[in-house]
């Protein structure tokens, strides 16, 4: 099975939502095995003029379901129904797969399952898990609200030409988590998360001064502890003890 198969059928439909957002389609590689699974109403967003005539004039998808706009720069109720869910999948393009994955953030509550395939650094990164030295930012924040798998990697010769780097597949599905804990919004709690590894070599009694938090403030048992250390639930206790 080859890889835009299996992101497709990686698909679980969490929470029975069915309709679906993929991200930069080009000529449809992925598009279409989404189609053949027959269960999924797909629409795409899609910056490339080139590739938007192509999808539309070669019937892979009818003119009304592709939006040829800046993902970054578009508002999702232009495709579905205002609030409504809808999965996020995609053979992401690398150079804006860190800010998409924010996208997904800003719209958790009605993005309960992303499926796609990144740059291999990414995907390990938004999966690992605390003391690897590709946890971070992206890894936290997501972690707070989606339970994260690597599916599977796909090699250079999968594609033609091949590129320089390997690929990665992950699965993003929303958890219960509605509200962060100990009233923290979310601005607060990417602050803190971003500063904490602004300087990942150094410990958090110094890196988070960088956020212009006060670091006397830091639970004892954090202070010479680095970013890369903490995991998701001890980073919302650093968090809440740095509230204002």
């Amino acid at each position: 099975m080859d890889a835009a198969r299996r992101i497709a059928e990686g698909i679980t439909k969490h929470r029975g939502c069915t309709d679906v957002l993929e991200v930069g389609p080009g000529t449809g590689a992925l598009t279409r095995p989404l189609l053949q699974r027959g269960d999924l109403d797909v629409r795409a967003v899609e910056l490339d003029e080139e590739s938007v005539e192509y999808l539309t004039t070669q019937g892979v998808l009818p003119a009304e379901k592709v939006f040829g706009v800046d993902l970054l720069k578009w508002d999702p109720d232009e495709a579905f129904p205002k609030g409504a869910s809808f999965i996020v999948a995609g053979n992401f393009p690398y150079n804006i797969s860190s800010q998409i994955l924010f996208r997904v953030l800003d719209w958790r509550d009605r993005v309960p399952e992303c499926v796609g395939m990144f740059q291999k650094e990414v995907a390990e990164r938004v999966a690992e898990g605390p003391g690897s030295k590709t946890y971070g930012i992206l890894s936290v924040l997501l972690q707070s609200y989606y339970d994260i798998e690597y599916l599977f990697t796909v090699h250079e010769h999968a594609f033609d030409p091949p590129p320089k780097v390997k690929s990665g597949v992950i699965r993003l599905v929303r958890n219960d988590v509605r509200e962060l804990p100990h009233g923290l919004t979310f601005a607060h709690f990417r602050r803190v998360v971003k500063a904490a590894f602004s300087q990942r070599r150094k410990t958090l009694r110094n890196s988070i001064k960088s956020g212009g938090f006060d670091a006397t403030r830091i639970p004892e048992r954090f202070q010479g502890q680095r970013a890369e250390q903490l995991s998701v639930d001890e980073f919302h206790e650093l968090a809440a003890a740095l509230l204002d």
